[in-house]
């Protein structure tokens, strides 16, 4: 049908009305601008967006009651902020080795678009993976490598593990306190380091034992350890592992410890004083929120203490003095608002030298490359020529 024949026909109503059916007729697109608002419901069908599929891979299994629960309990929390927006999934007990890549891989394969990987050895595996897959975004927890579409996140546990001294150092009898170690990396040394000095902090005869089990889950050894520390004068025990077994045993042999990254209360009810617990909520809120507006970027690292909600001391003991009770809470608000700094001079390292001056502030480039004990704790870096 030309040109010439439609300005014709369109001389009249009539003709009008019979060149539209002809033209539907021949399958072309044109139509009267009246028919346009019939198909209306079909671009409204295509608009709906896909959730964003998001994985998370974890350590140890999700009922550790600990670093692994913690997570978990951050994944639940997404879910209830972000409804059907978000779809999550996740892996438990994924070694720190070769097979991680795997996991990495298959979790790509199945369309998530961001994946979380929660503890410090899958950093390897998360880089080749993240390189050969530029349009997933990848998030790794204790990490310090980074990419386009890598970043890192942290909590600053050493918060939590020096408010845990301040209670121990208050409750100790022996002024002997144990740690049951697991991998030695700054983050753990800077732990054990922060646990001691809040306990010097109330109470400067304390010194610290360290048993390392070389692993961040392993109920069995963690128990060997935790005995061996008690048997060995340790009256308080705190740990940088992920199970329930120190407090349990502290509680089996009529000691105190602490909860670690969860509140363990029921673990032991006798023997818990506290629980240092992280709270991975806002910073999965955060990350997620950022993906969904489209605001995520690469190349970045977050470490989310007291200030932005991420660490807390929970149920203390009804036994711990009220001084010490008033002392955490001003130790929180100070950490809050800045006006308290755990790292500050003068601390002195193991070795009897100077690590920080007197007044000077650690930054978060010192805190991140700690590799000695401050005075007081006892024994060697596992690596024989750290101190």
């Amino acid at each position: 049908m030309t040109d010439l024949n439609k300005r014709s026909l369109l001389h009249t109503m009539a003709l009008s009305a019979l060149a539209a059916t002809a033209l539907v007729a021949c399958g072309k697109k044109e139509e009267a601008a009246p028919a346009a608002s019939a198909p209306a419901a079909a671009p409204a069908a295509a608009a709906k967006t896909e959730p964003l599929k998001i994985a998370f891979a974890y350590v140890g299994p999700v009922g550790d009651g600990g670093w692994t629960f913690a997570h978990d309990n951050g994944r639940k929390a997404i879910e209830k902020e972000f409804g059907d927006k978000i779809v999550t999934s996740f892996v438990e007990k994924v070694p720190e080795s070769a097979d991680a890549e795997r996991v990495f891989r298959d979790m790509v394969s199945q369309g998530n678009q961001l994946i979380f990987g929660t503890t410090f050895g899958y950093m390897e595996p998360m880089m080749k993976v993240a390189a050969d897959h530029k349009d997933v975004k990848f998030e790794h927890a204790t990490g310090y490598k980074t990419a386009d579409n890598l970043r890192t996140y942290d909590s600053r546990t050493y918060e939590g593990a020096y408010m845990a001294g301040v209670i121990a150092g208050k409750m100790t009898k022996t002024n002997t306190l144990g740690v049951v170690g697991s991998i030695p990396i700054p983050e753990v040394i800077r732990n054990i380091n922060s646990f001691t000095l809040g306990a010097q902090s109330v109470n400067p005869n304390i010194k610290t034992r360290v048993v390392w089990v070389g692993e961040w889950f392993n109920p069995p050894k963690e128990t060997e350890a935790a005995t061996s520390l008690i048997n060995g004068g340790a009256d308080v025990l705190m740990q940088n592992t992920d199970s329930s077994a120190v407090l349990q045993t502290a509680e089996k042999m009529g000691k105190r410890a602490f909860g670690w990254d969860s509140d363990m209360t029921t673990y032991g009810p006798k023997a818990h004083l506290g629980s240092a617990i992280i709270n991975w909520a806002p910073y999965y809120t955060k990350a997620v929120r950022d993906a969904l507006e489209g605001k995520w970027q690469g190349n970045q690292g977050n470490w989310w203490g007291v200030k932005e909600g991420a660490i807390d001391m929970v149920s203390v003991a009804a036994d711990v003095p009220e001084e010490t009770r008033k002392r955490i809470d001003e130790i929180k608000a100070g950490l809050k608002d800045g006006s308290f700094v755990i790292w500050k001079g003068p601390i002195v390292g193991q070795d009897g030298k100077e690590v920080l001056a007197k007044d000077q502030v650690a930054d978060d480039k010192f805190l991140g490359g700690v590799n000695f004990y401050v005075r007081g704790v006892e024994g060697r870096v596992p690596g024989g020529d750290k101190k």
